[in-house]
């Protein structure tokens, strides 16, 4: 099994969308794909912290549209002192049955790529509440699809849990992107820098993207030769390299799972991509209003 480590603030809590799967998660719409139902709430408690750690609660995710296969989303992760206890992600039909309860799904999904959700869906609940971090959940070799929107719905239920916001998330999955501009911004500065995410939709297609860190005099990762120069000399790519590289590599594909990790800046690729699918579902829902991140920083 393949592993996705990355530092970005929790968290970072991928890509769907990173988009909505091969394991039978498609996202084909059968509700009103205007819809603007992904808001970020900030119903937040009086004990809601700014520092990136949890409040203790139990936080939901649902998606609002069957695929074209009969099934949708959702996920509830409960936390106990700043720590994820419990998670629970699964599929369910029009009847209520779950995707884990269907042998034939489970059959016939086996035998093609190996693994069923009897199989994959328990792990990467098991893997997340282990990991503690949305970014270190290890992908399952045949679910990478589903794997991939496990961990971007994880990373937005984590930052639901450091907002303490309690309401639930309203994934409006196979909705058309609509147009405006979505931004998302870390809060909390790490090693100086903290993301700074724009995207702009128009005519239902992703027209910009860009993707930086800013540091607490307003520079750009992109500005700083010193940072260029000692990284490229450690891995063989810089900040000026890859960070129009993710940029424009999202324009071209229109998915922020098409994305290609960029040599040398694994850990970067890794956030935008999670980034960049909760920009994609925030536009599917229509929803501009800035995605506030208070993620956690370790000691530096």
């Amino acid at each position: 099994m393949k592993k996705k480590k990355l530092v970005m603030g929790l968290t970072a809590v991928m890509a769907s969308s990173m988009l909505l799967v091969a394991c039978g998660n498609d996202n084909s719409s059968d509700g009103d794909s205007k819809s603007s139902d992904t808001k970020q709430t900030d119903t937040k408690k009086a004990d809601a912290k700014t520092d990136g750690t949890m409040t203790d609660g139990t936080y939901k995710l649902q998606e609002k549209n069957f695929d074209d296969k009969g099934w949708k989303a959702f996920m509830t992760i409960t936390v106990k002192d700043n720590k994820i206890t419990e998670s629970d992600y699964n599929y369910k039909d029009k009847d209520g049955k779950l995707k884990t309860d269907d042998a034939d799904y489970e059959k016939n999904m086996k035998a093609k790529v190996g693994t069923g959700p009897q199989e994959y869906i328990p792990a990467l609940n098991d893997s997340l509440v282990s990991k503690q971090s949305a970014a270190d959940v290890e992908v399952v070799t045949g679910a990478t699809h589903s794997s991939d929107t496990f961990i971007n719905y994880s990373n937005q239920l984590i930052q639901a849990a450091q907002r303490a916001d309690t309401a639930t998330i309203e994934i409006n999955n196979g909705a058309d992107l609509q147009d405006g501009k979505y931004s998302l911004e870390e809060q909390n500065y790490a090693n100086n820098y903290r993301v700074v995410f724009n995207m702009e939709v128009k005519d239902g297609k992703i027209t910009t993207s860009d993707y930086n860190y800013v540091d607490k005099d307003g520079k750009l990762k992109t500005d700083d030769a010193d940072y260029e120069k000692n990284m490229k000399a450690k891995t063989g790519v810089g900040p000026q390299e890859y960070i129009p590289t993710l940029n424009k590599e999202l324009v071209s594909k229109q998915n922020p799972a098409d994305v290609a990790v960029v040599t040398g800046a694994t850990h970067s690729s890794d956030a935008f991509r999670i980034y960049a699918a909760q920009l994609y579902n925030a536009a599917q829902s229509g929803n501009t209003d800035m995605i506030k991140v208070f993620n956690k920083v370790d000691s530096e």
